[in-house]
């Protein structure tokens, strides 16, 4: 398998490569260079298999020759034994037709561990064939950096410096990153937004005195090897509910757009997807592309679903670059007129495509506290407000067949969100257990102002060079 760029002019990689590169050199982003297909027979067999196994058969495809069929095994095996539920992302019915796929029982009670938890695996793996050392720099709206931190604390040959928006995090986001004091991890709140934070990530993958210093790297949904991973709990979601044989349509809360485009990826490979629903908050940049085709970042507007205040979804760019027939020449001029006016709008070609596969809703505030009360009075169930935007959009969907179930991606456990939860339906949730000392641990953050240049001196004094050599 071999992975090109969205905007064509960086070499094409391996699975090893660019998991270890993360962003293209030309500021695209890593695709397959074809989509791999199961036959409807193959998704049958699926049907029952532990998740760990179904992990493996989904991403053989894309590893190709970079792991065996055994060592790849073992990694599904071990990434995914450190989560609290043994389905791993569980299904829960919330009436005839909604469901809920719960992705919260990883360590850090957050969708992106995943991922996160494979993705440590991988970085360990090749980074034990080679001299180098890496340096994972990474952007956070709030739950991707503590998944982030957990997978690669301690690790030897990786340091990690992540950068979030200070006081644009929830405490319990803020804290499991915090409160992680291994040696090679490295906080950051910055002055601004999370887009802020994206934009200084972006750039130091282009800024060729640090590329030519460090190995930079990537964990956020750029990082193709992270979506791959994502791609698993779409067929483990519809293989119970009766796919091949039927379809299903999945609700998405969303804001940098990978965890939606990993259901993409599985209606590409054959699995059965009536529909993909985006669910917004009040920052609806991807349900206006959407719905109008109108592409343009306003100000982000802090809301009480932190992880969606989002204004530039990164990887909208790998569903552009599909819709527009992989044109990456096409691609890279509208990607460049975005990045100097933050404002694009989607050909009719584009549009077309898309809406094939994709609607979206935009859940403001009061919607999103009303469909966590429903669903704490007609099925018992506590919801973040992210997972409430989905269902929204899930509940108010349009034109679906009547006997499609509907499936709400939840993305984060509540006690996350205590406030925002305890507001809208009277419950305040406890943390788990395992995380249940938090409030009690020592923190440790920097803070920076929100420029590029304190964050690139900041890296460029703490980080180990591509040697290893503190002195190279």
């Amino acid at each position: 398998m071999k992975y090109v760029s969205t905007r064509g002019q960086a070499a094409s990689l391996d699975f090893e490569g660019v998991t270890l590169a993360g962003l293209a050199s030309d500021g695209g982003l890593y695709v397959p260079e074809a989509w791999p297909q199961f036959s409807h027979d193959e998704i049958a067999a699926m049907v029952g298999l532990p998740y760990a196994e179904l992990a493996a058969r989904i991403m053989a495809p894309f590893v190709g020759d970079s792991l065996t069929p055994e060592r790849l095994r073992e990694l599904t095996t071990q990434a995914y034994g450190r989560f609290a539920h043994a389905a791993v992302t569980p299904l829960k019915q919330l009436d005839e037709r909604q469901w809920v796929l719960e992705l919260f029982h990883g360590p850090t009670l957050a969708f992106k561990d995943v991922a996160l938890q494979m993705l440590g695996l991988l970085f360990e793996e090749f980074l034990g064939r080679r001299e180098d050392h890496l340096t994972i720099v990474g952007a956070t709206s709030g739950d991707t950096g503590s998944a982030a931190i957990d997978a690669v604390a301690g690790r030897a040959k990786v340091d990690i410096f992540m950068l979030h928006p200070e006081g644009r995090v929830s405490d319990v986001q803020r804290r499991q990153m915090t409160t992680v004091l291994a040696p090679n991890v490295y906080n950051i709140a910055i002055d601004g937004s999370f887009d802020d934070a994206q934009a200084m990530v972006k750039r130091m993958f282009n800024d060729a005195a640090m590329t030519g210093t460090f190995g930079i790297a990537a964990v956020n949904s750029i990082n193709w090897a992270r979506l791959m991973s994502q791609v698993v709990y779409y067929f483990a979601a519809a293989l119970q509910l009766g796919a091949p044989h039927r379809k299903v349509a999945f609700s998405v809360p969303t804001g940098n757009f990978g965890d939606v485009f990993a259901g993409y990826v599985a209606a590409r490979m054959g699995l059965p997807v009536e529909r993909l629903i985006v669910a917004t908050n009040i920052n609806d940049i991807l349900h206006r592309a959407l719905s109008a085709g109108d592409y343009s970042a306003s100000t982000v507007t802090p809301t009480a679903a932190p992880s969606m205040d989002i204004q530039v979804s990164s990887n909208f760019e790998r569903l552009l670059f599909d819709a527009c027939g992989r044109d990456a020449a096409a691609l890279a001029a509208q990607m460049q007129q975005f990045d100097a006016t933050k404002a694009l709008q989607l050909t009719n070609a584009q549009r077309e495509a898309i809406a094939g596969l994709f609607s979206s809703a935009r859940c403001d505030a009061g919607q999103m506290a009303q469909a966590m009360r429903w669903a704490y009075e007609a099925a018992g169930e506590v919801l973040d407000p992210h997972t409430a935007i989905g269902l929204h959009a899930a509940r108010t969907a349009q034109d679906l067949p009547a006997d499609v179930p509907v499936v709400t991606l939840a993305t984060a456990h509540p006690a996350k969100f205590v406030d925002a939860v305890e507001r809208a339906t009277g419950v305040r949730p406890p943390l788990p257990a395992r995380v249940g000392d938090l409030f009690e641990r020592q923190e440790r953050c920097d803070h920076l102002p929100g420029t590029y240049e304190a964050v690139a001196a900041y890296v460029a004094e703490r980080a180990t060079p591509k040697s290893g050599r503190k002195d190279a």
